[in-house]
């Protein structure tokens, strides 16, 4: 199989940002999509809109953290279409803050979110793509997990290890599956929600001055999906032309 038509994908965090515009996109192009993320809503609101253009949804609430909720996911896209072809985890957080403030729970947080969700989505999909002799998982990380910055420690650990769990999962996978990791710069989402007020307003003021759109991320998880079979496109990188 070559390009995205026919594929089915599930997506982590799909109710907004980086996930929302993947969605739309890869529907757009004629993938099914499943749409998993913590807030109802949103998810029928992005699902209404891929419905709008004619594309083929499915959506159920889902929270990385929880083990059960990644196999539902998975479990849905079958049910639905069939087949899992690609899950992206994209679900994530970034409580940054200084280390002295002992933001111990903001630690725990992004582990269980950011490493922790991919985990389990591994866990989730690897047998069925095992039994498809198929398979694509896409993880998105972040710059920040190049170049670690002040504030940022434990988030870019946690990507960090995400990098080095998708990697050794590309060597164990052998010639029949694909492992992508993404790694965006800034980008113009919710990241900085729920960040302290001065590191949220930095934040910010530098998305509004050079952030990309979502889309632009999306544009190169739908690369890396699109590629024949045979073809692994492993790591990929999308900043502001910008950014240091």
């Amino acid at each position: 199989m070559s390009g995205t038509a026919g594929k089915v994908v599930a997506i982590t965090g799909a109710s907004s940002g980086i996930g929302e515009a993947t969605a739309l996109l890869l529907a757009g192009r004629g993938a099914s999509v499943v749409l998993g993320a913590r807030r109802p809503d949103r998810l029928a609101a992005v699902a209404a809109r891929v419905e709008e253009t004619g594309g083929e949804v499915a959506w159920v609430r889902t929270d990385v953290r929880r083990r059960e909720d990644l196999a539902g996911l998975v479990r849905v896209a079958r049910e639905r279409f069939g087949k899992l072809d690609v899950l992206v985890s994209n679900a994530g957080v970034g409580l940054i803050s200084p280390l002295d403030e002992l933001r111990v729970e903001d630690w725990e947080e992004m582990i269980d979110v950011n490493l922790k969700g991919v985990l389990y989505g591994i866990a989730a999909a690897l047998p069925v793509f095992r039994e498809q002799r198929s398979g694509h998982f896409v993880n998105t990380l972040s710059v920040a997990g190049l170049t670690v910055s002040p504030l940022m420690s434990v988030y870019a650990a946690t990507k960090n290890a995400v990098r080095a769990v998708s990697e050794g999962l590309r060597q164990e996978a052998g010639g029949s599956l694909r492992v992508t990791v993404v790694s965006p710069g800034y980008v113009r989402t919710n990241f900085a929600d729920p960040l302290l007020p001065e590191v949220k307003a930095r934040i910010v003021a530098r998305m509004d001055e050079i952030g990309l759109a979502p889309e632009a991320v999306a544009r190169a998880i739908a690369f890396a999906v699109e590629q024949p079979d045979g073809v692994d496109v492993g790591d990929i990188v999308v900043r502001p032309t910008a950014q240091a």
